[in-house]
């Protein structure tokens, strides 16, 4: 049909937004290896290091929303632009903090810049056909895994050879000529036209149409929560008492954050699309697999690195060499996943994918004493999570009336990244709490113990996506004719 054409101009933007997936995981997973570097270098514990990739999610968590909003009354390109310049200057003096806290707010603009997704995944939406959606989503999550497998190539070398702060370094030149190729080559058809813009800024509407007390009580409230996990390691009543101190504030101000969201005429979340019964469970998966993903990048760096016996003692680059299968396997599952879900629906293998991931995390818990099967199991895991992230989007983003699109992919990302950020704060609370110290080898490192409860904490949460998968093929069967 001629109606599920994709044009060249479709594949020329897919092709540039594709590299901007790229730099930024890229980015990512070459500092991945560097984890026990940096706990070393700013002598933190295993739970505070877990911020080092928290901060960033979190910062993209708050940002995610508020730039789809801004991309949907000011435009996409505009937007888009301004984020990455503000990605671009957070990588370029990455590389020369000195201590954590220098290193958090580095972190914090990094993910600001997390935020430019949703804009490109709404760019994506459209230009192509709504039949081929699935098509671009599978060749983005190809290329977010074609970066991963690059910064997990470049990063164990840059960090044995030349310290993690080459990491940062070696990106500059990459964002700069993104920045251009995005100004130049990305034309997208905007739904308002500039004057309007203009006249918005003029008169100070823009103000009142974002908001702002919704992102600072989720900001809070979530940090809360997190910061909860990071001090459970503390086993006196002073440590208990901060637990159950953040918890409250957390309750507290999630609470405010949804009346704030219902009396809001633009709020950060709507909830009237969250709550709908095919974008609530889509929603559910895709933060499972934001969890996954970056409870495996805190985690498996620690276990490769530490010595033996309680790990196995490696350097950066053997540490990136275990984790490359995953992201091989991302590399070529990403656009398969694709076609697959545009011939056979989405929901089949959003299902697959979740018995596929469950079964990863099932032998990476029982399995994880020798190299060769940590690899093996986490190519398993990251068939199924990137059948499910694809599958997932492709059923909200068709679920979604075209006018919401922008807020609708920004609230997904937000809660993908709100997973991400409880995966390594929960692996952090366990490698804290269960360490041991070896004879000659200054400081402690994470036991058996730790691993066990993090890889079945991880199994428990991938069983439960299974029943979740099944909901959504009953409930998508009934409402999307084009996905189930």
């Amino acid at each position: 049909m001629k109606s599920d054409a994709i044009s060249p101009l479709a594949w020329k933007t897919l092709a540039i937004l594709s590299l901007l997936a790229t730099m930024v995981m890229y980015a990512e997973t070459m500092l991945v290896p560097a984890i026990p570097d940096l706990i070393k270098d700013f002598h933190i514990s295993y739970s505070v290091s877990s911020w080092i990739l928290t901060t960033y999610l979190l910062s993209g968590a708050i940002m995610t929303p508020i730039t789809g909003k801004l991309s949907d009354m000011y435009g996409k390109k505009r937007v888009l632009l301004s984020v990455i310049m503000i990605y671009a200057v957070g990588v370029s003096v990455g590389g020369f903090v000195t201590n954590i806290s220098e290193m958090l707010a580095v972190r914090v603009m990094q993910g600001i810049g997390m935020s430019m997704f949703p804009i490109a995944f709404g760019i994506i939406r459209e230009q192509f056909p709504i039949r081929k959606l699935a098509i671009g989503q599978g060749v983005i999550s190809s290329m977010f895994a074609a970066g991963a497998v690059i910064g997990l190539l470049a990063g164990g070398h840059l960090i044995q050879n030349f310290g993690w702060q080459a990491t940062f370094f070696s990106i500059i030149p990459i964002v700069i000529s993104l920045i251009v190729i995005v100004r130049k080559f990305i034309h997208v058809e905007e739904a308002r036209n500039e004057e309007n813009q203009i006249k918005e800024v003029r008169t100070g509407s823009l103000r009142y149409d974002i908001d702002f007390q919704g992102a600072i009580t989720l900001a809070i409230s979530v940090t809360a929560f997190l910061m909860a996990l990071t001090f459970v390691e503390s086993g006196d009543q002073v440590g208990q008492f901060t637990v159950g101190g953040l918890l409250a504030i957390g309750t507290v101000y999630l609470t405010l954050f949804v009346i704030i969201e219902r009396r809001s005429k633009s709020p950060l979340v709507d909830l009237k699309v969250l709550l709908n019964k095919t974008i609530l469970p889509s929603n559910i998966l895709i933060m499972i697999v934001g969890m996954s993903m970056f409870m495996v990048f805190q985690t498996i760096p620690v276990l490769i690195r530490s010595p033996q016996p309680l790990g196995f003692g490696e350097d950066p680059v053997a540490t990136a060499n275990v984790q490359l299968p995953f992201a091989l396997v991302l590399l070529i599952f990403g656009p398969t996943s694709g076609f697959i879900i545009s011939k056979m629906g989405s929901t089949k293998p959003i299902i697959a994918g979740s018995v596929i991931g469950s079964l990863g995390f099932a032998t990476l818990l029982l399995y994880h004493s020798t190299e060769f099967m940590i690899s093996a199991s986490l190519a398993v895991l990251s068939t199924g999570l990137s059948l499910i992230n694809v599958g997932s989007m492709n059923v909200i983003m068709i679920a979604t009336p075209r006018k919401n699109v922008g807020v609708s992919l920004g609230m997904s990302t937000l809660i993908r990244i709100i997973g991400a950020s409880v995966g390594p704060a929960m692996a952090g609370m366990f490698m804290q709490t269960h360490k041991a110290s070896l004879p000659g080898i200054p400081g402690s490192f994470p036991t058996p113990d730790s691993y066990n409860l993090i890889f079945l904490c991880a199994t428990a949460v991938a069983i439960a996506s299974v029943g979740l998968a099944v909901f959504l093929r009953r409930i998508v069967s009934k409402t999307l004719v084009h996905t189930s």
